[in-house]
């Protein structure tokens, strides 16, 4: 496993080993100590969330407050996203940037999410299936979501109408946005 650190403390984007032959290939999605040891990150995940999406629809920018505040480590399974992490911790020096990476079932790339950020992917594929550990279990009180093409946090999704959830196109906008984190 590769740690790559992010310009954004504690984001990181992890590339495992990968061993591939004429049968196909293998690889540990997820080794707790090995992880710990690399990414310095001590989590325990307490849920699995898997979804399936067309090219062209974009989730997010979502996040849970405390006390069910959530990190996650995600990965694409089959097709592939943009996936996209804002910092939202209020002291952070980093507060409102943003990190983007590619993530596919050719690149294998995962991406650990700590509390504390906003998260979003936008399909760049059809049958797109997106899968992430969380820290914490999903609690419909404790979510909230900040408006994907919000301004302030000048995002290139590289799309103009994506297809979005009620949820999404109900999203706050940044400058209204009081963080807990």
């Amino acid at each position: 496993m590769e740690i790559h650190k992010t310009p954004l403390e504690g984001l990181m984007v992890i590339e495992p080993v990968v061993f591939r032959d004429k049968r196909g290939y293998f690889f540990e999605s997820y080794n707790q100590r090995i992880f710990e040891k690399k990414t310095g990150a001590h989590a325990t995940f307490l849920q699995d969330n898997e979804s399936m999406s067309q090219k062209g629809v974009l989730r997010g920018l979502h996040f849970q407050t405390p006390p069910f505040a959530q990190g996650k480590l995600i990965r694409v399974i089959k097709g592939s996203v943009m996936d996209i992490a804002v910092d939202i911790r209020k002291n952070s020096p980093t507060y409102g940037q943003h990190f983007s990476v590619m993530l596919s079932e050719e690149n294998k790339k995962m991406i650990w999410v700590p509390i504390g950020f906003a998260h979003g992917f936008l399909t760049t594929e059809d049958n797109t299936i997106f899968s992430y550990k969380c820290t914490q279990v999903y609690n419909k009180a404790s979510e909230d979501s900040i408006y994907w093409n919000d301004p302030d946090l000048n995002i290139n999704w590289g799309i103009e109408d994506p297809v979005l959830s009620v949820k999404d196109l109900q999203a706050k906008a940044f400058k209204d946005f009081n963080s807990i984190f």
